[in-house]
Formats: structure tokens, sequence, C-alpha cells
């Protein structure tokens, strides 16, 4: 049995109790990826009325932008910019890119966070809504790469057809950008001289 700190309030904690939860928390972060790959898998099987299931969309979206040679950052917000489906009914880019925050720049977090928006030109009209809405962000930076990236990835990643990679593919690059946060309160922790801080506080 791992080791635990004392304290039944946070406020009494001690360095050493965090020493002890920093330790435990660096081991916990590094399977992330795979934590990650686990929830993307809850979509195996849920077409949801597509012509392909979920998880199928999201590895063919991810190698779209692969065989176009785009970067492993880019490629790894392909993969999971739809892993938000099973929690997020109403609101799945949110999702997404609440996980990814922490590891990409700004301009994939932003075209994860919008991409419902921009893929809705494509089906809008069918369902009552405004396929331009899109344009309420015309003067904002990063419309042409989330336009972009709904028109050669997103969009066209529905057929049976096509090329689809395996996950283990993925898997390598996945580790790579989850390795270490670029952007965090924790980041100051997480250096090696410091107890980590874990995302639960």
């Amino acid at each position: 049995m791992s080791a635990r700190a004392n304290f039944v309030r946070m406020q009494d904690s001690t360095r050493e109790d965090w020493q002890v939860i920093g330790g435990e928390f660096m081991q916990f972060a590094g399977g992330l990826p795979e934590r990650v790959v686990k929830h993307l898998q809850i979509l195996q099987g849920d077409y949801g009325g597509f012509p392909v299931d979920r998880y199928t969309h999201s590895l063919q979206t991810a190698t779209r932008a692969l065989r176009a040679g785009r970067d492993e950052e880019y490629v790894v917000c392909a993969l999971l910019h739809d892993i938000g489906d099973t929690l997020g009914s109403f609101n799945h880019p949110d999702i997404a890119a609440a996980i990814l925050k922490p590891f990409v720049g700004e301009q994939n977090h932003w075209m994860v966070q919008n991409h419902g928006i921009f893929q809705g030109h494509y089906f809008f009209h069918h369902i009552g809504l405004d396929r331009d809405m899109r344009e309420n962000f015309r003067s904002h930076p990063n419309f042409d790469h989330t336009a972009e990236f709904c028109e050669l990835y997103d969009n066209p990643a529905f057929d049976p057809k096509a090329e689809t990679l395996p996950i283990e593919e993925f898997m390598p690059m996945l580790k790579r950008v989850m390795g270490q946060p670029k952007q965090s309160i924790y980041k100051a922790a997480l250096q090696p001289a410091s107890a980590a801080i874990p995302e639960t506080v």
C-alpha cells in the first residue's frame, strides 16, 4: 500500500504531506495518455446515425491530418477533438478543449474549442440553425486555422472506405504531447526539485 498524507483538513497539511502526494501524482500523471485513449475508445460502436462510429471518425480525422504532414500537436488535437461526445452531449468541444488545454498552444486550443460551430457550416442548415454562425468569428486570428481543420480533416472523415490508422499509430505522439504541460497553474510545482500538486486541489 502506498504512503498517504496524514491530514484530515487541507489547511493542516505539511510540506512532507505534499511530497507524498506529489510523488503519487507524478506516477498518476504518467498514465494520462492511456486513460485518455480508454475514454476515446468508449466511442467505439457509437454511430449515432453517422456512416462511421465516433471512434472511427476520430481516428480518421487524425489520419488525414497525419498524412497531410501536420505536426504532432495538431494531429493529437485532431484525434481528440470529439472525445467530449460521451459527457458533453450539448458542448462536446468544451470537454476536448479542457483536456488538451495544458498541452497545446493557443491556436490549436481555440480550434478544438470552436470546431463545433465551424463544422456546423456543413450541416446546420439541415437542422434549422444558421450555417454561417462561424461568421461571428470572422475577425478572429484563428478563424482560417479552424475553418481549414473542419474543411480538410473533420468534415470529410465519415468515409467507411477511407484510410483509418489504428490508435497504436498515435500513441507515441500522444505520450509526447501530454508528457509535459505547456501551461498550468501547477507548472512550477512540476519541476523535479518540487513536489507536484494534483489537479484535484
